[in-house]
């Protein structure tokens, strides 16, 4: 198993990188957010991932460990493939998802490219324990986000919004100000919407 690669970038492009480690060009499948990572140094090390097919052996590759743990975990789901974890890698980044996952957002979940409803449903049912105890989530805090965020969405619907699409602005409004209350949130998202 090839656990992470050290050597000379050869090539940089934002769907693969390829290095070469004494002589040996090594192409590597990349997510968006790895590709904004790597630098244009000579020498780079990047983490990486080998899944075995009966037609191919691909290696997938990532600029931190916890990117490749959580492409590991994503790929654990059935109907979950390596190209549909590595898009949602590049949609969202690892503390998206890991937000997500920890609060039941199946919204954000299903915002990837190639993910439908029961598909994100079952990603968090499969994964949210493991994402909560593995990477250490204070589930007090997570609970509260999630209140504030509902209790504003409730209200913004109260008065003749959309779900979908306050809760678009709630999300863009939480991602710029997480520690907003629930009055700040329902101000700014009336603003917008």
């Amino acid at each position: 198993m090839i656990t992470h690669l050290k050597g000379k970038l050869v090539e940089k492009n934002p769907t693969y990188a390829i290095v070469e480690c004494n002589g040996v060009g090594y192409f590597l499948n990349i997510s968006l957010n790895t590709y904004s990572q790597i630098p244009d140094a000579e020498l780079v090390t990047l983490y990486t991932q080998l899944i075995v097919r009966e037609d191919a052996h691909t290696l997938y590759g990532f600029t931190t460990i916890l990117e490749r743990e959580i492409f590991k975990l994503l790929i654990s789901v059935s109907g979950i493939g390596p190209s549909i974890a590595r898009t949602m890698l590049s949609s969202l980044s690892t503390e998206e998802i890991q937000r997500a996952l920890a609060t039941d957002n199946v919204a954000v979940i299903q915002s990837v490219k190639g993910i439908g409803v029961k598909t994100a449903q079952k990603v968090i049912i499969e994964l949210k324990d493991k994402i909560v105890k593995t990477y250490d989530m204070q589930d007090s805090s997570l609970i509260e986000d999630n209140s504030i965020k509902q209790e504003a969405l409730s209200a913004l619907e109260v008065l003749g919004f959309v779900k979908r699409q306050a809760e678009k602005v709630v999300t863009s409004i939480l991602k710029e100000s997480p520690d907003a209350n629930v009055e700040k949130l329902i101000k700014l998202a009336l603003k917008k919407l």
